[in-house]
């Protein structure tokens, strides 16, 4: 009963913070360039920024339903039931943005419902909580992953392009903070509950600057590709969380991979990239977004 009740909480989770994503996006693409050199100011701009707000508080209502399927399941179970939710979202999206899916999106949906489906037929198989890691393992994984989000910014934009570079660093992030969020969860340590709210506000500032850099598909895709996959790596690894036996463990695996591929498919679309709210509702005039200076 308990992991059903995680798996319905993780798939409006899902919904939720991908609703909130696509508002803040429609918001972003209005604003003049956000810098992550100027912090502070690029923050008021959104905070000044009404529809921004409402994508925002809806991402922290997502969130805090993830916070408490992670008190009901092991990380890498939710991470995937939260991936595979992408599917279902991207066909809500498209009936409220009327943009129809394409037909790569539409795989996309098959994998990640499969996926999905698989998950489901594993979990006959048990489920485990894993054990705890100890600080200095979710310490070295957290100081990592800044450190690699911070290179990607920093040196990949002329080698990989700027969308692939704020994609790669987000991803970082945001997995950063999923995994200081199950350990905050099972630790309940104020350096946990810090940790998670510095990655995943550092995330949110490199992915609005993002948005305005990179290719679509360079941007979500990566963010969404990372996002995903090293939560649910954390979770087999870091904390331990087991596989079933035999070829229900097989399953299980599949069942990753399926719905990650899935998620990475639908980047674009989840992150407001292809889906825009419907004609008349998004903002008119929008200066021409150039990149950051610096």
């Amino acid at each position: 009963m308990q992991i059903a009740l995680a798996l319905v909480v993780t798939l409006v989770s899902a919904c939720a913070l991908n609703v909130g994503y696509l508002l803040e996006h429609s918001a972003v693409r209005t604003l003049p360039p956000l810098s992550l050199r100027r912090p502070l100011a690029s923050a008021l701009l959104l905070v000044r920024t009404p529809r921004w707000l409402v994508g925002f508080a809806t991402e922290g209502v997502g969130w805090a339903l993830y916070v408490l399927a992670l008190a009901l399941a092991p990380l890498s179970i939710v991470q995937a039931t939260a991936a595979g939710g992408v599917g279902i979202l991207a066909v809500m999206t498209a009936r409220l943005t009327r943009v129809p899916l394409s037909q790569r999106e539409w795989g996309a949906v098959g994998l990640a419902v499969a996926g999905l489906a698989l998950l489901g037929i594993s979990l006959a198989g048990g489920h485990g909580e894993g054990t705890d890691p100890g600080w200095v393992p979710i310490g070295l994984w957290l100081l990592g992953s800044g450190i690699a989000s911070a290179l990607a910014v920093r040196l990949l934009q002329q080698l990989v392009g700027a969308g692939a570079a704020f994609g790669l660093a987000t991803g970082l992030l945001f997995a950063a903070g999923d995994v200081a969020t199950k350990a905050a969860v099972a630790d309940g340590h104020v350096v946990f509950v810090a940790a998670l709210v510095v990655c995943y506000g550092a995330g949110t500032g490199v992915l609005q600057a993002g948005f305005q850099r990179g290719s679509p598909l360079a941007t979500a895709g990566i963010a969404t590709l990372l996002t995903n996959a090293l939560p649910i790596v954390a979770g087999m690894m870091l904390f331990a969380e087991p596989l079933p036996d035999g070829w229900l463990g097989a399953l299980r695996i599949a069942a990753f991979a399926a719905v990650v591929a899935g998620a990475f498919f639908l980047g674009e679309r989840k992150h407001g990239q292809r889906g825009e709210l419907p004609a008349g509702e998004a903002a008119e005039g929008a200066p021409d977004l150039q990149p950051a200076g610096g």
